[in-house]
Parts: structure tokens; C-alpha cells; sequence
């Protein structure tokens, strides 16, 4: 079996270097190609220096250099870096599997468009066990759908830049779905002073930042007498690097179209 040769973008962050790591691992693949933003100071060194495992393979900020030699392209990074990627990698057929959060209704129409050029996978959490989760959150919605108040509660380390989380949000979003709702109408993201009762036809977020906490996400299906919630809790970024190579594997045998991860685990 021919390995499946992956370049890593943010190949010196921490999901990065979680990502040349888990390539490094495996049978199937090989690390093609690492990218990092000009001026890193990680630019030029081996990308598997850092783990003290040396993978022959440099940090380029160059992206003719960095993925010269990548049928796919992971990227974790920041919307505006990705959009370059997606730029470069649509003109030269290279798959993206995309984990990057924060895009903006442009952003995610561009998305959409590169996929018409080559094969995209994109989902603001790679875990399975998030896309489960989201699985069940359908399958609950629909049982929970009258009498019950529904909020999303977050929480994700110091660094994170965003917020709500991508996957609060996409959790939101499998629930008003389900509910025949549009969550940018009934989606409540703050709350101060004196806000009345809450509409019950609401969705509300809830937003936690603190020390090194991977990602928690926690539903409530809060009704009168009883309350249901169904939390995923990430306890480490390995899970993430996991579910980015499966998605890799499930794009071998596309040439173009846009996936997520439910394509990926068959929970269509």
C-alpha cells in the first residue's frame, strides 16, 4: 500500500506538532511537508525536532516549498492562514482536511467553493467522540424538543482566541436543525443585567477560559422536574490528531466535494 503523503500547517504549535507525531506513527503515512507562519523561529528546523523524533522533513513558510511533495494538507491554524492554504491547495488539486474554527459566512462560502476543485474535509472538531456526541444531541433534540430550556456550556484553555467554541457552536446548530430553528435568530451568546424570562425557544452559550483545559462541552436539556445533559470532555488533543488522519484515509478515494465528520464515521 502506497502511504498517504501529509504536510502539517502550524507544524510547531501544540496540535501541530500532536499532528506530525500521530503521521509519524502510523503505517499508511508519510509527513510530506510543514508549514509555519514567516518569522517563526521554528522555520528551517526538522519538524519532528522538538519531540526528538527527526523526521527529514523542514518547517517552510514557502508554500510551494512546504507542500511540493503533500497530497493533503492538515490545517489547524487561524481562518486567515487556512484561507491561504485553501487558495494554494485548490489550484493544485491537494486535499484539506480542515479543523480550523472561527470562519465567517465568507470564509466558509470560500470553503465551499475550493471544494468544487478538490477534496475538502472540514469540521470544527475531528474527535469522534464529539461527532457521537452531536449524534446524540440530534436524537435528543427531537425527544426534547417541547417544555425543556436548551444551553450550551464551553470550556477551553487560556490561548484559545475564539468563542463561543466551533464546536459549541456546531453543536448548537445539529440542535436547532433538528428543531426546525435557525440558530443566528434564536442563538442567546450573552447575558447582563436585568434580561427578562428567557424565551424558551432560545439556545444559550455559555463561555469558559482557564489554564490548560483541553475542551469541554456540555448540553442541558433543562425542563421542570428533571434536567439532561450530555457532555464531552477532551483530555487530551491526541483524539483531534486521530480523527484528522481517519479523515485523511476517507478522502483517498475523493477528488473533490466538501465532507465532514459525520461522512467520515457514517452517521448520516
Amino acid at each position: 500500500m502506497t502511504a498517504l503523503k501529509i504536510a502539517v500547517a502550524g507544524a510547531s504549535g501544540r496540535m501541530g506538532k500532536m499532528l506530525v507525531e500521530a503521521i509519524s506513527a502510523a503505517d499508511d503515512l508519510v509527513l510530506a511537508g510543514a508549514l509555519d507562519v514567516p518569522g517563526s523561529p521554528a522555520l528551517g528546523t526538522d519538524a519532528g525536532l522538538s519531540l526528538g523524533k527527526p523526521t527529514g522533513v523542514l518547517i517552510e513558510s514557502d508554500l510551494a516549498k512546504g507542500l511540493a511533495d503533500a497530497a493533503y494538507l492538515i490545517d489547524f491554524t487561524r481562518p486567515e492562514g487556512t484561507l491561504k492554504h485553501l487558495e494554494y491547495c485548490a489550484a493544485h488539486g491537494i486535499k484539506m482536511i480542515i479543523g480550523t474554527t472561527g470562519f465567517d459566512g465568507a470564509g466558509k462560502a470560500a470553503i465551499a467553493a475550493a471544494a468544487q476543485k478538490t477534496a475538502i474535509m472540514f469540521a470544527p472538531n475531528m474527535s469522534v467522540g464529539v461527532n457521537v456526541t452531536m449524534k446524540l444531541l440530534e436524537m435528543a433534540a427531537k425527544s426534547f424538543s417541547h417544555g425543556y430550556d436548551i444551553e450550551i456550556v464551553e470550556a477551553h484553555h487560556r490561548f484559545k482566541v475564539d468563542a463561543p467554541s466551533g464546536t459549541a457552536l456546531k453543536m448548537g446548530e445539529v440542535i436547532a436543525d433538528t428543531l426546525g430553528r435557525d440558530l443566528n435568530e434564536v442563538g442567546v451568546f450573552s447575558r447582563e443585567g436585568v434580561t427578562g424570562e428567557r424565551d424558551p425557544s432560545s439556545i444559550g452559550f455559555a463561555t469558559i477560559r482557564g489554564g490548560d483545559i483541553v475542551g469541554d462541552h456540555t448540553v442541558l436539556f433543562a425542563g421542570i422536574g428533571e434536567r439532561v445533559e450530555i457532555s464531552h470532555k477532551s483530555s487530551s488533543r491526541v483524539t483531534y490528531a486521530h480523527g484528522s488522519l481517519r479523515a485523511a484515509r476517507f478522502l483517498q478515494d475523493k477528488s473533490t466535494g466538501l465532507f465532514d465528520m459525520y461522512d467520515v464515521l457514517g452517521l448520516r
